[in-house]
C-alpha cells in the first residue's frame, strides 16, 4: 500500500483547498441514512456494515472498519412517526469502537418509537 504525505489537497484548479489534517481530522469516519419503520433499511451510508433493531426505537448501528476508540462524536436526527415532530430526541450511547447505539424517543413522555428517516454520522 502507498502512502501520501500531503499538507494541502486543493481541487483541479487551485481555487480551493484545505490542510490534510482537515480532512483526516475533520471528517465524518461514518454516516448512515435509514429507515428505522418496520424491517429497518439502510438508503445510504458510509463505513456502515449493518443495523441491528435492538426494540421500539433503539438501533444498532455497526462499523464496517472499527474506529480508533469510543472517544468520538455521533450527531443525528429522527423524523416523527405521524409528522408531528414536536418534542422529539435522538441519543447515542453507549459508544463501542466497533458500533454506535441510536435511540429516537420523545422527551416529554420518556417514550422510544421506531422513525423514519433516521440519520447519524460519526467524527473523530
Amino acid at each position: 500500500m502507498s502512502t501520501l504525505r500531503l499538507t494541502t489537497i486543493s481541487n483541479q484548479t487551485g481555487s480551493a483547498s484545505v490542510p490534510s489534517d482537515t480532512v483526516i481530522n475533520g471528517s465524518a469516519k461514518a454516516w448512515v441514512n435509514f429507515n428505522g419503520l418496520g424491517t429497518i433499511a439502510i438508503r445510504a451510508s458510509f463505513n456502515v456494515t449493518s443495523l441491528t433493531d435492538v426494540g421500539t426505537g433503539i438501533y444498532n448501528v455497526n462499523f464496517t472498519t472499527a474506529l480508533a476508540d469510543a472517544n468520538y462524536s455521533a450527531v443525528g436526527c429522527a423524523g416523527g412517526t405521524n409528522n408531528s415532530y414536536g418534542d422529539r430526541q435522538l441519543s447515542t450511547y453507549p459508544l463501542s469502537s466497533s458500533s454506535c447505539r441510536v435511540v429516537s424517543g420523545v422527551t416529554a413522555s420518556v417514550t422510544t418509537y421506531d422513525a423514519d428517516p433516521v440519520m447519524v454520522a460519526i467524527f473523530r
